[in-house]
């Protein structure tokens, strides 16, 4: 890999600055519907987002709930954060693969329905002092 590739994931999502981040891939849940979920969250201290995702109502706050403890996890694990620290700096929801599958519709025609996915990133970062 050349020098003037494209920076890494960490330099891009973090920089120089300490914290840690997580990415699902390929979740099974449009990107609409985790969007929702994701704007809850966002900018919020890592327990209060924890606690709100495991009670919302909406279906998409389960991955959103797992991928944040696993950015949580991160943090704590390789770059010996404390938890009570921490925020959602950044949390955002790209457009994954879309399946495309049929369904039968009258006189032998047919319409397309669409099985989208989404990439989840959440990014915590400890407050600054």
């Amino acid at each position: 890999m050349s020098k003037d590739s494209r920076p890494s994931r960490r330099q891009a999502l973090l920089g120089d600055r300490p914290g840690s981040y997580a990415i699902a891939r390929q979740v099974r849940v449009s990107p609409t519907k985790a969007r929702r979920v994701v704007d809850l969250v966002r900018g919020l201290p890592v327990d209060d987002a924890l606690s709100t995702l495991q009670f919302a109502p909406q279906a998409a706050s389960e991955p959103v709930y797992k991928v944040l403890a696993s950015a949580v996890a991160n943090a704590e694990n390789t770059d010996n954060l404390k938890r009570a620290d921490l925020y959602v700096s950044q949390a955002f929801v790209d457009e994954g693969m879309t399946m495309r599958r049929i369904r039968a519709r009258a006189k032998g025609s047919a319409s397309r329905i669409l099985k989208r996915s989404s990439h989840i990133t959440v990014v915590v970062e400890p407050k600054e002092a």
